[in-house]
């Protein structure tokens, strides 16, 4: 992958997504689609800060859009992440395995980006739990023209939370380290008793049938 993930243009990462190459792939999709549904929460946000009508939640507008933000930021450096971690485990798949020592020394590499491709899509995963939480706060305390937005970006948080904890159960069955292995699954049945399912969307999807009158 010749260019930064962040800085190709739509068409050109759809592109790569479909060709016939390890990275980027479903982890760094996951990842560009939680920064999206953060974009969102903070467009509505911003049309809601700063306006006399909406001064009962300014506090909590401005506090939703800052988490927001640094959510967004998280999920980009993530896209990243995930691409060159994916492209370590492809490059230690073809070290040279003739000798004990070789063999001992891609077996170690494969691990450590495995732990790595885990730990990523892990982290993702956590964030688009948070972002979740601020998108149905969003659509119930901003702007009523834009809280279907909102409702968008939690439909989004939680494609790319489901999205990415399925990268992570896919590789967690290949680490060696049980201790690793064992934190990262107690983080899953944290992740899956936050999130609730898809009640976190539908609370998103309650508030703007209600403050829209549909």
């Amino acid at each position: 992958m010749a260019a930064s993930v962040l800085d190709l243009p739509v068409r050109e990462f759809s592109a790569q997504l479909a060709a016939k190459e390890p990275t980027p792939g479903g982890g760094s999709a996951a990842a560009l689609a939680g920064a999206l549904g953060a974009a969102l929460v903070s467009m509505v946000c911003r049309y809601t800060v700063g306006r006399e009508k909406y001064a009962e939640v300014e506090d909590a507008a401005q506090r939703v859009l800052a988490r927001a933000e640094g959510l967004r930021a998280d999920l980009e450096t993530a896209a990243e992440a995930d691409a060159a971690a994916y492209g370590s485990y492809s490059r230690a798949q073809s070290m040279p395995r003739e000798t004990e020592a070789e063999r001992a020394e891609r077996d170690a590499a494969l691990q450590a980006a495995l732990r790595e491709s885990t730990a990523v899509p892990l982290g993702v995963a956590e964030r688009c739990s948070e972002l979740l939480e601020l998108a149905a706060e969003a659509a119930e305390i901003g702007n009523p023209y834009l809280i279907s937005d909102a409702a968008v970006g939690a439909e989004m948080a939680a494609a790319a939370c489901a999205s990415a904890e399925l990268n992570v159960r896919l590789n967690v069955g290949g680490l060696e380290d049980a201790a690793f292995a064992g934190e990262i699954r107690a983080r899953l049945e944290a992740l899956a008793a936050r999130v609730g399912g898809r009640d976190l969307v539908e609370r998103a999807a309650r508030a703007v049938a209600e403050r829209s009158g549909a």
